[in-house]
C-alpha cells in the first residue's frame, strides 16, 4: 500500500491530543505515562498501574473519566471483596416477586479498581470475562458492558504483606503496565502550590464526548499494518520464549495488543501506518508484565522490562518499512 493510499487519521489525533491537556493539567510532568495511558485508551485496552501510593493513581483514572465525558467508579480491593461486589448480583424484588439483576460498579466506562492484588483469587478472576469479553455472565446469564469500558488497576510493588500475586492470565489481559514515578522538584512544588490554593482539581473538565471516543477507536482500527511491520512483532514475541531463564513468554495476545497499541500510537501521530519506531517505544510497557522468569512464580516487571529493551537490540528491524508502509 502506497502512501497516497493512506487514509490520514483526523478524529483520534484531535480526541488524543484533547484528553492529554487535560490529563497534563492534573497529572504534573508525565506526559510519556499519559500517552501510553491515552493509547491503552484508544486501543480498546486495559491499563495496569504498578507504584507507590500517592504518585496520582487515582487520579490519573478519574482524570480520564471526566475527560471522555465518561461514568466513573472505584473499588477498593480487600481479602473480603467478593465477585458479585465487582459483577452485581440478583436481588428479590418483593414488588414483582421475582429477581431483578443489580449491576455492580464493573457497569461504568471508566472503572479503577485499586490495589487489585489485595483481593483474592476468585474476585480476581470475576474480572476475566469483563476484561476480555466486554461482559459478565450471572448464573447463567450475560450483561453487556457499557461502551466504551476501560479497566485501570492498581498495585503496590513494595507492599506484599496480605497481597495475592496477579495471575498470568489476568495480566496478560492488560494492554499497558507502566509506572507514574514521582514528579520532578519543579512539577512537585506546582502540585503542593495547586493543593494549598484548594486548585487540584480545578483542571477537570470534558475533552470529548463518549461518542467521539467511539468513532476514534475505529479510526485506530484502520491504521494500516505492513506485512514486515507484523513480522517484527511477531519476530519480537518469539525473542521473549526462547531467551534462557524465561518460563512464560510474551502470548499470541500480546502481540495483538502491541499491534493495537502501535496503531493508536500512530493515529495519534496523525500517521495512517504503524512504523518500527511505534513498536519499539510501546514494547517495554506492552510486553514486560506478560513476561515469567523460572523460579520467580510470577511477573517480574524490572527483569521483564530489562528484557524487552535487550531484545528490541537485537531483534533485526525491517529496513524496508522505515519511514514509508509497504
Amino acid at each position: 500500500m502506497s502512501i497516497a493510499e493512506q487514509v490520514r487519521p483526523e478524529l483520534a489525533p484531535r480526541i488524543g491530543s484533547a484528553i492529554a491537556s487535560v490529563l497534563n493539567d492534573v497529572i504534573k510532568g508525565k506526559s510519556g505515562q499519559v500517552a501510553n495511558a491515552i493509547v491503552a485508551l484508544l486501543a480498546g485496552g486495559h491499563l495496569l498501574l504498578e507504584d507507590v501510593p500517592g504518585v496520582g493513581k487515582t487520579r490519573l483514572a478519574r482524570s480520564i473519566a471526566v475527560a471522555i465525558g465518561g461514568q466513573f467508579a472505584r473499588v477498593q480491593a480487600t481479602p473480603d471483596l467478593l465477585p458479585q461486589d465487582l459483577t452485581g448480583s440478583n436481588i428479590f424484588d418483593r414488588s414483582t416477586n421475582s429477581f431483578v439483576f443489580q449491576p455492580g460498579p464493573v457497569f461504568a466506562n471508566v472503572v479503577l479498581v485499586d490495589e487489585l492484588n489485595r483481593t483474592t483469587p476468585r474476585t480476581q478472576s470475576a474480572l476475566l470475562e469483563a476484561m476480555e469479553e466486554h461482559q459478565v455472565s450471572i448464573e447463567g446469564k450475560s450483561y453487556k458492558l457499557p461502551v466504551p469500558f476501560f479497566l485501570v488497576a492498581t498495585q503496590n510493588p513494595l507492599e506484599h504483606h496480605g497481597t495475592y500475586p496477579l495471575p498470568e492470565g489476568q495480566l496478560d489481559r492488560f494492554m499497558i503496565a507502566m509506572q507514574l514515578g514521582y514528579p520532578d522538584h519543579a512539577d512537585e512544588l506546582s502540585v503542593l502550590q495547586a493543593g494549598a490554593q484548594g486548585a487540584l482539581h480545578d483542571a477537570l473538565r470534558p475533552a470529548c464526548a463518549l461518542e467521539d471516543l467511539i468513532a476514534a477507536r475505529r479510526e485506530v482500527k484502520g491504521i494500516h499494518v505492513s506485512q514486515p511491520v507484523l513480522e517484527y512483532v511477531l519476530n519480537l514475541i518469539k525473542a521473549t520464549r526462547t531467551v534462557p531463564g524465561v518460563m512464560i513468554g510474551a502470548s499470541p495476545r500480546a502481540g495483538l495488543a502491541l499491534v493495537a497499541a502501535s496503531q493508536a500510537r500512530a493515529a495519534m501521530l496523525s500517521r495512517g501506518y504503524v512504523l518500527p519506531d511505534d513498536v519499539k517505544a510501546l514494547a517495554p510497557n506492552v510486553l514486560a508484565h506478560r513476561i515469567v522468569f523460572a523460579g520467580a512464580g510470577q511477573s517480574d516487571h524490572r527483569s521483564g522490562d530489562a528484557l524487552i529493551r535487550k531484545l528490541l537490540t537485537t531483534t533485526p528491524v525491517p529496513v524496508a518499512a522505515q519511514g514509508a508502509p509497504v
